[in-house]
């Protein structure tokens, strides 16, 4: 018998989203770290719309957002010249903006989250070994004083980073390469009057008109920013000694070696749009950049995730987003797996649905890091910068419309379910969201109702629905009756089964185009399992079965 459920190795924001979600689907985990303390470096700064609606439905967003700044868009310079201005500004129905907030911060609010079911990050505990054998992984951990425990676990998922040692140990490879350049970091003051919220990158261009020199700063909590900038040659790295290091991935930070005051101010002095003197330097450090991307993300049960899955440049600031993503859709399937819930192939899945999405931001952050951003559509480019446009229409778990069968309009099966307002609950005096329904730790079907469907045979199939579905889904499945704005009010009396929510406003028929008797079902991770219509509780059931066992 194993000693824990999941051993979560490492402890950063995707290791810590792993364990949290993990725990708030109930299942047992430990989370260990190697280093003592959490680091207070301003690494990982964006955070995403999406990433926010994560946090929403984790119960996670209102610290967040309290901590963070925002972040409105980028102004660009060329040669000391503006050049171009990025807003970014999203459509009314997405409920959040991007943000800003350094990754001590986001490790710390996350902590704090995790630590509400009890469980603490084992710092200065360090992972040595690793072997899998077929019920159970065991695991070799070393202690701050040097004492070896060995653990058993019925999963271990790697949340160690991109010289990660789980990677390594289930045998994955790590295609890829790294960019020549070599850039150093640091977070400090400045006295400019740049118009707050706005990143800003300046560029020098040499006589062919490419970029020979870079500052890139963005704007953290407190007036201060984090920049980003080419290393002088007396921090530059000898690159041939470094491809000969026992560790070839040249990727990260590296603390050792990073920028004093005067360096940054030589750099703000060539680049910076205004006079400005920096001061105040909080941390500072160079860093290396490749891209590379595991072939799989499952290897029995060894899991990998963040950036011992996939590594890339920061540009859009997908890294730390994506990694979160990652373990938000690993955790649910892993919980389901351990009480014994889940159909066979279910954590298949992970990899099916998570390594086209590390393969695309891969090749998209070098194709940006390498040309620029080559966007077509601005709204297009925005929604993708946001994780918004992230689906799984390929997925094992996804219901596939039948020919003929697609609709209108409305989310396809895969694809991230949007949020809409105005749903009105007889008992309630307010209007809610549906992101308000989606937040427990299970399945969600929405069965819509027009005149045909609200009542008589048609309100008993979609009740049958609701039971059936309930049923297969082992009890992890919350069930509504979205009725339509124009059907009686005495169809929705209050205390019917299925809860009734009625469309007041008409956001859920403007965003989800449903058609009377069609359901939705909701996957715990915001994605839409399946459309069915008409919805039976035949069509459910089997379903359903693709996930639960």
């Amino acid at each position: 018998m194993a000693d824990v459920d999941v051993l979560v190795v490492g402890a950063g924001p995707v290791g810590l989203t792993a364990a949290a979600e993990l725990r708030r689907h109930g299942a047992e985990c430990r989370v260990v770290d190697t280093l003592p303390t959490p680091q207070h470096y301003a690494k990982a700064v964006g955070i995403q719309p999406r990433t926010l609606e994560v946090w929403d439905a984790m119960g996670l967003v209102r610290e967040a957002l309290d901590e963070a700044v925002p972040l409105l868009g980028q102004l660009g310079f060329v040669d000391g010249k503006p050049a171009s201005r990025m807003e970014l500004r999203l459509p009314s129905e997405v409920p959040y903006a991007f943000a800003a907030l350094p990754q001590y911060t986001t490790e710390r609010l996350l902590a704090e989250h995790l630590a509400r079911f009890g469980t603490a990050v084992e710092r200065g505990t360090r992972l040595v070994e690793v072997m899998q054998h077929p019920d159970r992984v065991e695991a070799a951990l070393v202690g701050e004083d040097g004492t070896i425990e060995r653990v058993d676990a019925r999963y271990l998922v790697g949340c160690d980073g991109a010289h990660s040692l789980v990677r390594k140990a289930a045998g994955l490879s790590f295609e890829g390469d790294a960019f020549p350049e070599q850039y150093m970091l640091g977070d400090v003051e400045v006295d400019w009057e740049m118009p707050a919220g706005y990143a800003v990158r300046s560029t020098h261009l040499d006589a062919n008109g490419a970029v020979a020199d870079v500052l890139v700063c963005i704007p953290l909590p407190g007036g201060r920013y984090r920049m980003s900038m080419k290393v002088p040659p007396e921090l530059t790295v000898d690159q041939q000694a470094d491809a000969g290091s026992a560790d070839t991935v040249a990727h990260g930070i590296d603390n050792s070696r990073g920028p004093d005051l005067r360096q940054i101010q030589a750099v703000l002095d060539r680049l910076s749009p205004q006079p400005t003197t920096a001061s105040g330097l909080r941390w500072s450090s160079t860093f290396r950049i490749s891209h590379r991307l595991v072939d799989r993300y499952r290897e029995g049960r060894l899991f990998v995730a963040g950036d011992a899955a996939h590594i890339h440049p920061p540009t859009g600031a997908q890294g730390l987003n994506t990694g979160v993503q990652d373990a938000y859709n690993l955790a649910w399937k892993l919980a389901l797996a351990v009480r014994g819930l889940g159909a066979e192939s279910l954590l298949d899945s992970y990899h099916a649905e998570r390594h086209p999405v590390g393969e695309e931001v891969v090749g998209r952050t070098v194709r940006h890091a390498r040309s620029g951003y080559d966007t077509e559509s601005v709204e297009t480019f925005l929604l993708g910068e946001a994780q918004l446009l992230v689906s799984y229409p390929d997925s094992p778990l996804v219901e596939p419309l039948p020919p003929g069968g697609a609709p209108v309009g409305g989310p396809a099966p895969g694809d991230r379910v949007p949020d809409c307002r105005g749903l009105v609950h007889a008992l309630a005096a307010y209007p809610q969201r549906l992101f308000d329904l989606l937040r427990g730790p299970r399945h969600t079907l929405l069965l819509y109702a027009g005149p045909e469907n609200a009542s008589g045979a048609g309100a008993a199939r979609l009740q049958d629905c609701a039971a059936a579905a309930h049923r297969a889904a082992h009890g992890l499945l919350g069930s509504y009756l979205v009725l339509a704005a124009d059907v009686p009010d005495a169809v929705g009396s209050p205390g019917r089964r299925p809860p009734v929510i009625r469309d007041g406003a008409g956001g859920f028929r403007d965003a989800y185009a449903p058609r009377d008797g069609e359901a939705y079902l909701i996957r715990p991770d915001g994605h839409l399992s399946g459309r069915f219509h008409p919805a039976t509780p035949d069509r459910l059931t089997a379903h359903l079965r693709r996930t639960f066992a």
